[in-house]
Formats: structure tokens, C-alpha cells, sequence
């Protein structure tokens, strides 16, 4: 099954005038989406299309964070990424020098990718933020298990990094008076 397949109901759809509407940097004139509206209205319809085919069919309002894991991890199915098991020799190592067995799953980075993506369609799409089930704490919760779990398995550190600074420059401070005051050069060389 394509994890990427159109949905025909309407009932599950973003409505296409939010969405273009919804990136206020681009100009006007513009028709033709971006890539990220895209990929957020093909992954919106992949959601939309599990629902669907969810047994027994669960409509967009009843959705919860535990449908987003059901979802999450049907997707694994789909993944390239080579998560080594505890018990396989290559644990830890981020390039093994041949195969083994060990299953293939979405990396963590596509899977918080993938949220946010759909977190911004479901509130485009009419849902209220507060009820937004990609936003619940479940969620949340498996995304920092699967990058903590990967990040073990596969020797990648997922450490957040930490946005330099810079340098401090010293400002003169002058009192803030609101009326200008002129300075004069001692007399000497000037140029």
C-alpha cells in the first residue's frame, strides 16, 4: 500500500485557500504551493486516508494521540533507517561493516518532521490547537523514545545544540537626555 495515497472525501481535507493562504512570506501572485505545503497536504492526506481505512473507520474528531502512535508506528513499515537491536554486534555503531537482520524503521528526525507537519494541517484544516492530538503529550513522550532509542542503537548523538551567542560588545552608555548634546574634540592632531 502507498503510505502516499489521495484521499477522495472531502470530510478529511485541508482546505486549499487556508493552506496557500497559510505561508504570509510569499507573495501574492503566488500559485503554485511550496515544497513544505506539499508534503504537509500529501502527509495530511496519508493520515486521513488511514483514518479511513481504520477498522472500524474513525472520523477526524474522535482522533486521539494514541491513533498518532497507531499511525506512527504503521509508518515504520515504510522506514529506511537501520535501528540495531540490543543483542546485535553492530549496537552502537553508526557504520557496520556488513548487514544483519535488524529491522528497518522511520528515522526519528522524519518522524518529528512529520508531526509538525501534520500538528500545522490539523489546526489549517479547522481543528482547535488545544485538541490537536499530534500535540498530545503521548506523542511527545514516543518522539523523545524513538530519537533516545535510535540515538543508542545507531551511536548518533541527537544532543540539542546550543545556539552561540555573540560576543558581547561593550556600549558606552551615555545618559538619555532628550536633547543632543555636542561634543568637542581637545585640541591636538585631528587627522
Amino acid at each position: 500500500m502507498d503510505p502516499y495515497a489521495e484521499v477522495e472525501s472531502s470530510d478529511y481535507s485541508i482546505n486549499p485557500n487556508i493552506v496557500a493562504s497559510a505561508s504570509s512570506s510569499s507573495p501574492p501572485a503566488a500559485t503554485t504551493p511550496s515544497r513544505y505545503e506539499n508534503q504537509k497536504r500529501r502527509d495530511w492526506n496519508t493520515f486521513c486516508q488511514y483514518l479511513k481505512n481504520h477498522r472500524p473507520p474513525l472520523a477526524l474528531s474522535r482522533c486521539s494521540g494514541a491513533n498518532v502512535l497507531e499511525f506512527l508506528r504503521y509508518l515504520d513499515q515504510f522506514g529506511k533507517t537501520k535501528v540495531h537491536t540490543p543483542v546485535c554486534p553492530f549496537y552502537g555503531h553508526p557504520n557496520p561493516p556488513c548487514p544483519c537482520p535488524c529491522p528497518l524503521r522511520q528515522a526519528w528526525g522524519s518522524l518529528d518532521a512529520l508531526i509538525g507537519r501534520l500538528r500545522a494541517a490539523y489546526e489549517e484544516s479547522g481543528g482547535q490547537p488545544e485538541m490537536n492530538p499530534f500535540g498530545a503529550r503521548a506523542v511527545r513522550l514516543y518522539l523523545r523514545e524513538v530519537r533516545d532509542l535510535q540515538s543508542k542503537a545507531r551511536g548518533i548523538s541527537y544532543e540539542k545544540k546550543k545556539r552561540k551567542r555573540p560576543p558581547q560588545q561593550e556600549h558606552q552608555q551615555f545618559p538619555n537626555n532628550s536633547s543632543f548634546q555636542a561634543f568637542t574634540l581637545p585640541p591636538g592632531d585631528h587627522t
